[in-house]
């Protein structure tokens, strides 16, 4: 019997999502479908429980619902909890549904797979919204000496330091209170998909700096082709893509798949 598996979204016919867990199923040899479904804005739940009476077993979950799968979970990972999102959803076998975010999780095998060491170096992180939020764990966990974080309103990002405050040193402000040089800066914005960049400091990256942009395409984003002539080494969202899905597929099959060619596959896929 085939299980099935979803990504949910609106708008959802872009996404990646069912090349990537088809891939994963073919190598692990894994009984399953995985399909993008579109859901009604204000239809989510309706949406999941429709999918579950029809023999669905997890799905993973994209703007704008990770908050509305969040409220509809009947128990949350701690991770969950903490991102107050959820990317993930599975059946459990009492018919409950279970919700995890693996976002955090993908950022940081990305880095690491990209060998960008965190451990004692100052990060900055561009955004105070649900993306910024979904990975602020998993990063503090990798012991960075600093992670500020910077947005266009300062309150935001500074009621998002003091929630993560037990978990390491953080900070939190407006653009305009950027100071000093970082060794990693993460743009967390979707400022890319309008073609915006944020004002930013030319000074903004120390020597072997890396700037990650969590978006992606066919073409660098706005932020990359900013950084690079500013000297720094520059990775986009692609990656993370890659490394939240094997997370979430790991949840639901208990395998784990090889990510090299998936992301090979994808990049070929956008002719970047």
């Amino acid at each position: 019997m085939t299980d099935r598996y979803c990504v949910f979204g609106n708008p959802i016919k872009h996404s990646k999502s069912p090349l990537i867990h088809g891939e994963f199923a073919s190598q692990t040899h894994q009984a399953m479908s995985y399909t993008a479904e579109l859901a009604p804005v204000e239809g989510f739940a309706d949406a999941w429980r429709a999918f579950i009476a029809d023999g669905g077993r997890g799905a993973n979950v994209t703007v704008p619902f990770k908050g509305d799968a969040f409220a509809l979970c009947d128990t949350l990972s701690h991770r969950a909890k903490r991102a107050q999102a959820v990317n993930t959803l599975i059946v459990g076998g009492n018919g409950r549904t279970y919700g995890d975010t693996t976002d955090g999780i993908g950022l940081v095998r990305d880095l690491a797979y990209h060998r960008v060491p965190l451990a004692g170096k100052r990060v900055l992180v561009i955004g105070a919204g649900g993306a910024v939020r979904g990975v602020l764990e998993p990063l503090l966990a990798e012991q960075p000496s600093e992670v500020v974080i910077v947005n266009r309103t300062a309150e935001k990002a500074e009621q998002l330091a003091q929630a993560f405050a037990d978990l390491g040193n953080i900070q939190g402000g407006g653009l305009a209170s950027i100071d000093g040089q970082f060794d990693l800066v993460i743009n967390g914005t979707s400022a890319s998909l309008s073609g915006e960049l944020p004002p930013l400091p030319e000074t903004l990256f120390a020597k072997g700096a890396w700037a990650y942009d969590m978006m992606y395409g066919s073409e660098p984003t706005v932020f990359l082709q900013w950084a690079g002539p500013r000297g720094a080494k520059l990775l986009d969202g692609l990656g993370m893509l890659v490394e939240q899905a094997a997370e979430s597929f790991f949840l639901w099959r208990n395998v784990r798949p090889e990510t090299a060619s998936v992301r090979t596959l994808l990049r070929q896929s956008l002719n970047y």
